[in-house]
This record gives C-alpha cells, structure tokens and sequence, in this order.
C-alpha cells in the first residue's frame, strides 16, 4: 500500500510539528505494507543533503517553497503526482484543497486531509489571506474521504460549521527528551535549574509574545528565557529591540541543536504557552512529556490538551499572578499531572496506529 504524504517541508525533519509527525509516522511504522511516498521542498535542502530514500521511505522533490503563497502550488503540484502513484493520499493541511473538484472528477482515491488549526484567525495573515484558508478548509471538509482535527476544539467547530465529523487525532511528545542540568547551562546561558520560566514559539502576535514580555518586564525577581526567529519580521525586531534592555529577559534566536534545546526545556520553573490560535502545539505535548508545569494561555484548544489541568493566564497580570503564586508543591501538582496526561495521550507509538488504522 503506498500512503503519499504531502503539505510538508520535508524530511528528514528539520523543524515544524508536521515534519516531525512524518518522520515518525515513518520510524514507527507498524504495518510492513505502508510504504511512504514524502514530498519535499528541494529549496529546504542543500543539494548534496537531498537524498531518494529516508528509513525505507520515498522522497520526491519540488523546485519550490512549501510555505508562503506557493505552498498553494506546492501542495497541487504534489497532490496531482500522488494521484498517479499512490493508493491513499495523506494531506498535512488543507492549501492543496483547490485542485480537489476537479480531481475528484476522474477518481475515488482515498484522500485524508489534517484540518490543522483555524490559520484563518491568525493576525499575521491579511483578510484576503484569510479567505483563501478559510475556502481551502471548507473545501477539505467537503471532498477528504476522512478528516482530521487534531484537538477536540478545532474537532468540534468543523462538526458546526461544516456538518462533518472528524477523527481526533493529535500529536506526540514523546521525541523530546530529559537532558540533565550541567555546566553548559550556567557557562553558555547564564542560567540554573528550576530559576527560569521558558518558551519556545514563533514569534508571532497571535502566540502572545507582548504579553509575556510585558508580564516579566514587571517581573524582575524571574527570569524568562524565549527561543524564537526574532529576525523573520518587523513584529519580532520590535519586541527584541525594546525588550533586550531587561537583565531579566534573555531572547534567543531559533535553536536547532535537539541537545541545547532540550537541556534549557528541562530545567526550567515554568514552561509558558502562549498560543492561541491554532489546536494541539506539538511545543506544548513535548514539554508536557518532559514532566514540566505548565502555564498556558486561556483558549480552549490549551485546555482541551491539558484537560484543564494546567495553569491558566489571560493577560499580564493574571501571568504574574500565576508565578508568584505558584509555589514548588503546586508546581509538581501541575507538572505531574501534565506527564500523567501526556503518557497516556501524547506518544508517538498511540498517535503512528491511530494514522495507520486510517489508510486501512
């Protein structure tokens, strides 16, 4: 059975929670039958890097961009090709839906499409951006063979607006990994277990970075330690050039190294997550996994993940609140309650079966 996989970056994955969900849909593989057919952005990749196979499976590259206006062309582009070499069609988000009508006309192959979240609510995006994601989302509700939300929000807003139920499926977390308080973490980053909060995130408005660094700037007994692309916009030079001047908040650019960035993840007081938009962050489930408290962001979608079990801020000062109050006891009530959770929902080897019992 060859399963194509498109709407990705590629693998071997480099960052991005679908990239990372691909590669270990292929690592865990439990059927022997699948065989992956994974479409690649060849501009991600040098081109002595770009290689035919990964872990048994087939890549195939496209000249172009993933993300952006031309993951609209990307996404057709690779759907078209899977049409003729492939028995079912897995879509990682819903840009390639537009070509659906028209496919849909000459065959009856399987087609399942990951709704991801509600992208046409994201600030970053101008109206007509948000049209186009919000026609390309109503189109893969009405022509997947299967859907899929990945939280129980986003599962129940596709059921009310489009009348089409979903099948629930979210992320793991299990891929980060415990690293130990070492030398690295007083010399490198000035900093030492347990006496920093954390956050790792696009730095985008949506993800409510102001309201962090407004939070600390007030704050100056923590410390916050915030991993993110500073450089990508106008947004994120604004907030590095006017938040930098706080001996309290230390802003890093983006971390590739799986090592660094899951030794400052481990130690720290307090994993923050600001999101909004969106379902299930996969920066969320992971530090979940890594048995840490949590404090998140007041949206539905953070609470369905933490079956309200998490600590919860809705601006600047219900954050601060949320810190000073919290003392060690509280913060391994929280923590251990989201590594309950997370061992029990958020393991790759329970979200590969579920995805596999799909293609079926």
């Amino acid at each position: 059975m060859k399963v194509a996989i498109i709407g990705t970056v590629g693998v071997p994955a480099k960052y991005g929670g679908y990239e990372t969900l691909v590669d270990n849909l292929i690592d865990k593989k439990i059927n022997s039958e699948i065989q992956y057919i994974v479409y690649c952005s060849s501009k991600a990749y040098e081109r002595e890097k770009r290689i035919d196979t990964y872990k048994g499976a087939k890549l195939v590259y496209w000249p172009m961009n993933a993300n952006g206006w031309q993951s609209i062309l990307y996404d057709s582009i690779s759907l078209i090709h899977a049409y003729f070499v492939s028995d079912v069609i897995l879509s990682l988000g819903t840009v390639g839906s537009f070509i659906l009508p028209i496919l849909r006309l000459f065959s009856r192959k399987k087609i399942i499409i990951n709704l991801d979240g509600l992208d046409n609510r994201r600030a970053k995006f101008n109206h007509f951006s948000q049209c186009i994601i919000g026609a390309a989302r109503r189109l893969a509700a009405k022509y997947a063979d299967i859907c899929i939300s990945d939280n129980q929000g986003i599962k129940d807003y596709v059921l009310k607006t489009y009348h089409r139920n979903s099948e629930l499926i979210e992320y793991g977390g299990d891929n980060a990994f415990q690293v130990e308080d070492d030398e690295k973490l007083r010399k490198k980053y000035s900093l030492e277990r347990a006496q920093y909060c954390f956050k790792v995130a696009r730095i985008e408005p949506e993800n409510n970075i102001e309201m962090l660094l407004q939070a600390f700037a007030q704050l100056p007994e923590e410390t916050l330690v915030l991993v993110g692309n500073w450089n990508r916009s106008k947004f994120g030079r604004r907030m590095m050039a006017e938040y930098t001047k706080y001996k309290n908040i230390k802003l890093f650019n983006p971390i590739y190294d799986a090592l660094e960035i899951n030794l400052l993840r481990s130690n720290c007081k307090f994993y923050i997550h600001g999101h909004s938009a969106g379902g299930t962050n996969p920066s969320l489930v992971e530090a979940m996994n890594l048995h840490l408290p949590i404090i998140a962001y007041d949206v539905v979608y953070n609470k369905e993940t933490t079956e309200y079990k998490a600590l919860y801020f809705e601006d600047s000062k219900t954050l601060i609140r949320c810190i000073r109050s919290s003392d060690e006891l509280k913060r391994k009530r929280v923590a251990d309650a989201m590594y309950a959770i997370a061992r029990r929902r958020y393991l790759w080897s329970i979200i590969c079966k579920k995805y596999e019992s799909l293609f079926i």
